[in-house]
Parts: structure tokens; C-alpha cells; sequence
């Protein structure tokens, strides 16, 4: 499994304890008590470790390479899903999944960006950075939802809208502001889920809802920190700092009032234990789907106005 720079003492430690096991059982010789010790040295220093992190090491996370995506939550929560394709317009964008489900009781329509776990899936999902024909599929997704009366839960992972020339020659712009508005004006319950980045516009065209919950190591931000980094500094090495001043982690945005619940992920993050992860994911959905579909359509289309009017007020002291 890969790992990142912050978690090196966590991996040695782990590769010591698995060396001792396999010694152990191999030679016969009984290294429980050394084999308990490390182990008890283990839990603690991952607790140091995660309990300490800092926006860019969260950031980090959440682009874990091995971080479960849409269809990999959809596979561990739902049931009997049959996927969609094309906007009717121009073609499919894979980066987009979209189709029907099951999720316990209910049947719902789902929405997601789709990132890759390799490189040859990252350049056929185009690393999770949407096409207007996926804004457009999604859209398409969204009416279906609503002519059959079906919740719509809808997975954000992406850096952002791809923002190349034919992108924005076939209306990308265009494409989300009308996903936006879409979304405000769906009688229907919607659910949104950030799961790992959650970037800018990108994000924003399939993320208007009645909740909005968030991944314990996800991100929603209006900008990279890259980017961020870029224009203020003109140097993209000044990311970390970027990602303290945006506000960007799952903590600061609940504090913030952007996000509505922090969903809990395994120690060191979702892409360590899947099982865990859409347990924790499926229970926190439900659990709001059951009271938002207590609402009336029109408590739902008001309290929803109100959801975003309401981000970005503050006060000088």
C-alpha cells in the first residue's frame, strides 16, 4: 500500500510486527510479549500521528490513490444498481457515474464523480474532472429522479471541472450553472456526500442538497491548494499553507456551517479499511434520508434556499 511521508513510522512499525510474527511462527519461538509491546507502541503512535494532522496531510489523504470511489461505495451499500450512460447530446464521460440503486429500503438514483485506481483508469475516468456532457448526464439523472419520485444521492470526488478547449467550447460553464440551478428547484430529497476531494465548480454542479455530509479526511474547497498557492505566492511548493488558510478540511467546514456532518473514517483513513468506511458512509445517508423525507416538498425546496444563502455570512468583531 502506498503511503505518504507523515505516515513512514507507522509503516516500519507495522512491517517490524508483521516480521517478528512471521519469525515466530517459522522458528517456533514464542515473541508474543516483544510482538504485544510493539503493537501497544503502534495504536498509540497512530493515534499521535492522526490526531495531529494538518490541512495539507488531510488534503493528502484524501487523494490517497487507493481511496474508495463512487463505484466502490456503491458496490459495499447499495444493491441491484444498473448505470446509465450519455447525456444525449454529445457522448459519455466516464468520469461521471451515474444510474439506479437500492440502498436498504429505498430505491434511489445515483450520482458521482469516478476517479481511478491506476494510471491507465485515471486517463479513462480522466482523474475525476468532469466533461459538460457529464454535468449534462448527471442533469439527466437529476429529471429522472424527480419524474419517478426518487431520492438523489449524489458522491463528490474531484480536483474539478476539466478545464480544457473542447471543455469549454461545449459549454462547461454553462453546463454546471444549470446543474445548480437544477438542483434548487428538485422537489425531491438530495443527499450530498463529499468523499475525497471536493473542488471548486467541479464539485459544486452535482452538490446542491438538503444535507451535506462529508468524509472525516475529505476536502471541499473553491480552489486547489495548488492553486491557491499559485495565485497568491506564485509557487504551488506553498500548498501547505495554502490549505491552512482556505479552511478546507472536513472540521473547519462543519464549524463553518458549509457541512451539515462529518462522517468517520478507519484510523489513517477510508482507503485502510473500505468495509468500515461504508458502513460509517451508509449509516450517516440513511439516517438523513429517513428525516429529510419526513419534510414536505416545499419545507425541503425553502429549508434548501435557506442552506445557501446562509454560507459565507460573518461578522467583525
Amino acid at each position: 500500500m502506498e503511503y505518504w511521508d507523515f505516515e513512514k513510522p507507522i509503516i516500519e512499525l507495522e512491517n517490524k510486527i508483521k516480521e517478528l510474527q512471521e519469525f515466530s511462527q517459522k522458528k517456533q519461538v514464542d515473541l508474543s510479549l516483544e510482538i504485544k509491546n510493539l503493537e501497544k507502541k503502534l495504536t498509540q503512535l497512530k493515534k499521535e500521528i492522526y490526531s495531529n494532522l494538518t490541512a495539507w496531510q488531510k488534503v493528502q489523504i484524501a487523494r490517497h490513490p487507493q481511496r474508495p470511489t463512487t463505484l466502490d461505495y456503491i458496490r459495499l451499500i447499495m444493491k441491484d444498481f444498473i448505470e446509465l450512460h450519455g447525456d444525449r447530446l454529445f457522448g459519455d464521460d466516464k468520469a461521471v457515474i451515474a444510474g439506479f440503486a437500492k440502498l436498504d429500503n429505498f430505491k434511489v438514483v445515483v450520482i458521482g464523480h469516478q476517479k481511478g485506481k491506476d494510471t491507465k483508469e485515471n486517463i479513462e475516468r480522466n482523474f475525476g474532472c468532469a466533461h459538460p456532457e457529464g454535468y449534462r448526464k448527471a442533469k439527466r439523472m437529476m429529471k429522472l429522479a424527480e419524474k419517478f419520485s426518487l431520492p438523489l444521492l449524489s458522491f463528490i470526488d474531484t480536483p474539478g471541472a476539466y478545464p480544457g478547449v473542447g471543455a469549454e467550447e461545449r459549454g462547461q460553464a454553462l453546463a454546471i450553472a444549470e446543474n445548480i440551478r437544477e438542483m434548487f428547484g428538485l422537489k425531491i430529497p438530495i443527499i450530498i456526500v463529499v468523499i475525497g476531494e471536493g473542488g471548486s465548480g467541479g464539485a459544486l454542479g452535482i452538490g446542491v442538497g438538503d444535507c451535506i455530509l462529508i468524509m472525516e479526511y475529505a476536502y471541499y474547497s473553491v480552489i486547489s491548494p495548488e492553486g491557491c498557492a499559485a495565485i497568491l505566492w506564485k509557487d504551488a511548493k506553498k500548498a501547505p499553507e495554502a490549505a491552512e488558510a482556505l479552511k478546507l478540511t472536513a472540521q473547519d467546514l462543519l464549524k463553518l456551517g458549509i457541512v451539515d456532518e462529518i462522517i468517520p473514517e478507519p484510523e489513517g483513513g477510508a482507503h485502510r479499511n473500505y468495509e468500515e468506511a461504508a458502513k460509517n458512509l451508509k449509516e450517516a445517508i440513511v439516517n438523513n434520508l429517513k428525516i429529510i423525507n419526513k419534510l414536505s416538498w416545499q419545507e425541503r425546496l425553502i429549508l434548501r434556499y435557506e442552506k445557501f444563502r446562509k454560507m459565507g455570512i460573518f461578522k467583525e468583531e
